[in-house]
């Protein structure tokens, strides 16, 4: 007997919320340009962020252009990283006549789990020309070694 729930997967509320941002974006090609203008983008956004691996490090680059450092936020709990922010609209330019508005604002948060062989005391963090790096280092078991034949 189907009941109708449905269950909640990562996986289905990834596909809603793309399927959800689709549907807002063609809808609003057709919304009249007057009713929208002056009016910010809120739509979700997400930084994009890239993960490199070395035998030394873990590194994170997100791309956060327009914020400052005091603008975000990194927090680490229980190998969770957690990078959070938010790009705020300044309503102070009405005078201006926007035409289109196409840059989101708002709040954002990204969380990844780190591998337990992080050293989460020495985690390192920089933000230079839009770009946050944040260095994760390896503990010393879990660089590559060689191994000497007897």
């Amino acid at each position: 007997m189907k009941t109708g729930l449905i269950r909640w997967s990562p996986q289905t509320d990834l596909f809603r919320s793309r399927l959800d941002r689709l549907f807002d974006q063609a809808f609003n090609e057709f919304v009249a340009p007057e009713s929208r203008s002056g009016v910010a983008s809120t739509l979700d956004w997400m930084p994009a962020v890239d993960i490199k691996e070395t035998d030394d490090a873990l590194t994170l680059f997100a791309e956060i252009p327009g914020l400052s450092k005091e603008d975000v936020s990194i927090t680490l709990e229980k190998n969770v990283l957690t990078i959070s922010g938010e790009r705020k609209f300044e309503k102070d330019v009405e005078k201006e006549n926007y035409h289109r508005i196409e840059r989101a604002y708002g709040s954002f948060s990204r969380s990844f789990s780190l591998p337990a062989n992080v050293k989460t005391d020495k985690v390192d963090a920089s933000f230079v020309d839009g770009v946050l790096t944040v260095t994760l280092p390896k503990s010393e078991e879990a660089k590559p070694r060689q191994i000497e034949i007897k």
